[in-house]
Parts: C-alpha cells; sequence; structure tokens
C-alpha cells in the first residue's frame, strides 16, 4: 500500500485506509488517556479525542510499509503530534505563561553552570525569590508548557518526532536523519540520567511502563498534583540540558573523517 490522500487512492486503498483506521481506534482512547496530564486543563477530552482522531486518519493516509515501519509505531507519532499542534492552534499558552516558562528555564541554566550539577528544589525556589509552595504552584501553572515545548523543541529538529518517539524508537528514523538522532537519544539518554531519583523515576514510569498519572501517584504514594509538578520540572530540566548539548553541539560540529 502506498500513502493515499484524498484525491489519489484507487477503491481497494480506500478500504484499506479505512481498515486501517477502524482497527486502530482503540489506540486514540488509550493515547487520549496516556497525554491527559499533558494537555492545558480547559481542553476538554472531546477535543483532544478529535485532534487524536485527525492524526489517526492522517496516519492511516500518508503510511507506507515499505519504509519499514509499523502502522502502530508511525500513528502513535502522528497522533500525538495532531493533538500538539491543536493545543498550539488553540493558542492556550498566554504571554505571562511563557515568561514564567522562561524565567524558570533560564534559572535552572544558570544554577546548573554556577553548581557544576542539578539544582534541587529549595535552590530553584530561592533563586526565583519563591517559597517553596509558591515553586510547586508555578510548576502547576506551566506544567503542560514543559512536555508541549519540549515536543516543539525536538519536532523542529527532526520533523513530525516527539519526545517519546526517541524515547521509545530511536531507529525508526530515515537513513540520512539516523546518526543524528542517535547522538540525540545518546545526549537524551545522559540528561535523564543526571535528574533526580524521583524524577527519573517518573520519567521511566510514564514513558518506559507507560502508566497513567494516577498509577504513578499510587505507586510513589505522592497526590496526583504532586506528580504533575516533579514531571513538569524534569521536562524544563530536559529541555534545558538538551538546548545546551544541541547548542555545544552547532558550536563545535563534528569534522568528517
Amino acid at each position: 500500500m502506498n500513502p493515499c490522500g484524498s484525491y489519489n487512492c484507487s477503491s481497494s486503498e480506500k478500504e484499506q485506509v479505512n481498515l486501517l483506521i477502524k482497527s486502530h481506534v482503540s489506540l486514540v482512547d488509550f493515547l487520549v488517556e496516556r497525554m491527559s496530564f499533558q494537555i492545558p486543563h480547559f481542553m476538554s477530552r472531546e477535543e483532544v479525542t478529535s485532534a487524536a482522531m485527525t492524526g489517526l486518519i492522517d496516519a492511516a493516509q500518508r503510511f507506507d510499509p515499505s519504509k519499514g515501519f509499523q502502522f502502530r509505531t508511525f500513528a502513535e507519532r502522528r497522533i500525538r503530534g495532531a493533538v500538539y499542534d491543536e493545543v498550539r492552534k488553540m493558542d492556550w499558552c498566554s504571554r505571562s505563561a511563557r515568561q514564567k516558562q522562561t524565567r524558570l528555564n533560564q534559572t535552572i541554566h544558570d544554577l546548573e553552570n554556577k553548581l557544576g550539577r542539578e539544582p534541587g528544589e529549595v535552590e530553584i525556589a530561592e533563586a526565583l525569590g519563591m517559597s517553596l509552595d509558591d515553586y510547586y504552584s508555578l510548576l502547576s501553572q506551566i506544567s503542560h508548557l514543559g512536555c508541549v515545548s519540549l515536543h516543539e523543541f525536538i519536532s523542529e529538529s527532526f520533523d513530525d518526532m516527539t519526545f517519546q518517539d526517541i524515547l521509545e524508537d530511536p531507529q525508526a528514523v530515515v537513513p540520512e536523519n539516523r546518526i543524528e538522532m542517535l547522538e540525540l537519544t545518546d545526549s537524551l539518554a545522559q540528561s535523564i540520567k543526571k535528574l533526580n531519583e524521583k524524577e527519573q523515576l517518573i520519567i521511566s514510569l510514564f514513558y518506559y511502563e507507560e502508566l497513567t498519572q494516577k498509577e504513578i501517584a499510587e505507586v510513589l504514594e505522592l497526590t496526583e498534583g504532586r506528580i504533575s509538578q516533579l514531571h513538569s520540572q524534569a521536562l524544563h530540566k530536559l529541555k534545558v540540558k538538551m538546548g545546551k548539548r544541541l547548542h555545544n553541539h552547532s558550536s563545535n560540529p563534528v569534522s568528517p573523517a
């Protein structure tokens, strides 16, 4: 089956597209549930599901098995990307929230340079001139920005790739991008190792074990709100670390042999 757009499909190809869509509707429900705490609260489940279905339809029409991908892997990427695109279209992120995120990222960056290590919550709060409770409130306010901005950051470098794609399947890229992707995967792995133990565990449980926020809260015996804060903090730290690594890489490219 070749990629099938709206106007260049044969009847048999349209049937295959419809079959792919019908047989993977459950994947939409699964991913909508998984992405629930990465999406702003004002965006309804129906809106998220609609965007996810758009991604599934797009995946079914674009899927080309000769590329060597499994449809589920390809569809998950397109579905996540469609949901994040819808978030951006809705312009949910106010200038104030963006400013808060920028300030937090810059503070983390400055502390890492100053301390030569991963800053703790108390140190970040003090550097921001906030109490710990106010810092937690800030993380809650911009919790969804961490995921969406990290997705944007990676997607700009690798078309349609997401943070979770890199964690799950670094080989699932076209050959000309594979070396860069493997380098990015290694950088991401090294950055995750520098997170504190609890942040590493949350990343592992959510992105590798595929637990929901509620399940992670039960495992760690914390509230869902606290899990959301720690997840947000971890993703903002990763955004800072990946930004530094890619900046250093572009400033000091490896010369061909």
